[in-house]
């Protein structure tokens, strides 16, 4: 999950960012590098030890924002270092998404929780119901009766 959470979170944000601080949308092969890109963060993501420290997920992310302007500014007439707006919206990315992240962690470890304690047996053992004999009734069913009554009683002529 933190490396498809990274994945998407570092795509997005950075495309966000960078049109945010002046630079333009990703059309044509720009996507398909900034998807890489994506892709790329997501999979050292996932390699990443679980810690409670954002300092790791932080400079994964921030690299991802780096090569992610990269992508963006290859064939654009703006310059390849980022002003002072587009610098400041691709560290707010940065902020954002590896908060983003390590909120949707633990939500999901308190829902894991959750539904472990709610789905895991309890120590009391439930009785079964208890089965009763099937007697049969004073009045035959009615399926039986439209039988009876669609059949006739008449039979062959007995020879002999």
């Amino acid at each position: 999950m933190r490396g498809a959470a990274a994945g998407l979170v570092t795509t997005a944000l950075s495309l966000a960012a960078h049109a945010t601080g002046g630079g333009h949308l990703a059309v044509g092969p720009a996507t398909i590098g900034l998807l890489l890109v994506g892709a790329t963060v997501g999979a050292t993501a996932t390699a990443l030890p679980r810690t409670r420290n954002l300092g790791p997920l932080a400079l994964l992310l921030a690299a991802g924002q780096v090569v992610g302007h990269a992508v963006l500014a290859v064939g654009h007439p703006h310059a390849a270092a980022p002003r002072g707006a587009m610098l400041v919206a691709h560290l707010a990315a940065v902020v954002v998404g590896a908060l983003l992240i390590s909120v949707g962690e633990q939500l999901a470890r308190m829902l894991v929780c959750v539904v472990r304690r709610t789905a895991a047996p309890s120590g009391a053992k439930v009785s079964p119901a208890p089965t009763r004999p099937s007697t049969p009734g004073d009045q035959p069913l009615f399926a039986e009766l439209l039988l009876a009554a669609s059949m006739s009683h008449r039979g062959p002529p007995v020879a002999g």
